[in-house]
């Protein structure tokens, strides 16, 4: 079963560029993969090129063969490159509009770039935005980290 999540970056006027994400929504999965390898905006902004995906992975653009029905092994799988559908590109909303219905309908989690860190908002607790990192027992959180909060 998928774990649906969106992806987001706060944009410098305060609007979010967004793509869906089929699978492993959860932290430890595609939030693990976000902090480890998309942590610079340069690469948040080249993965949201690409539109919605089935699932994310470590890199964006493969080596060698790559397909829906057969990805290259750490390449990140995309609706419209990899499996030809239309209709999948990023789109960009307010913030109000990121976690309405419309958006937030059967996605679990919702992620947000912005002020350097990531973001996760949970849309099962509503509980508000957190660190991403709070989630990953591989991090040790600064005071300054544990203080922060989501520039809007």
């Amino acid at each position: 079963m998928a774990t649906r999540s969106r992806i987001g970056l706060m944009l410098k006027d305060g609007t979010i560029k967004h793509s869906y994400c089929h699978f492993d929504g959860y932290p430890n999965g595609v939030g693990h993969t976000l902090v480890e390898n998309y942590s610079d905006i340069e690469k948040v902004e080249e993965l949201l090129s690409f539109g919605d995906m089935s699932f994310l992975s470590p890199k964006i653009t493969p080596e060698g063969e790559h397909s829906f029905g057969s990805p290259e092994k750490d390449v990140t799988v995309f609706y419209g490159r990899d499996r030809g559908e239309t209709g999948v590109d990023s789109v960009t909303t307010s913030m109000d509009e990121y976690l309405s219905v419309k958006y937030s309908s059967c996605i679990d989690y919702q992620y947000l770039f912005s002020g350097g860190q990531w973001w996760v908002y949970d849309n099962n607790d509503k509980s508000g935005w957190e660190l991403v990192k709070r989630y990953l027992s591989e991090y040790t959180l600064t005071e300054e980290e544990l203080s922060s909060t989501i520039e809007m």
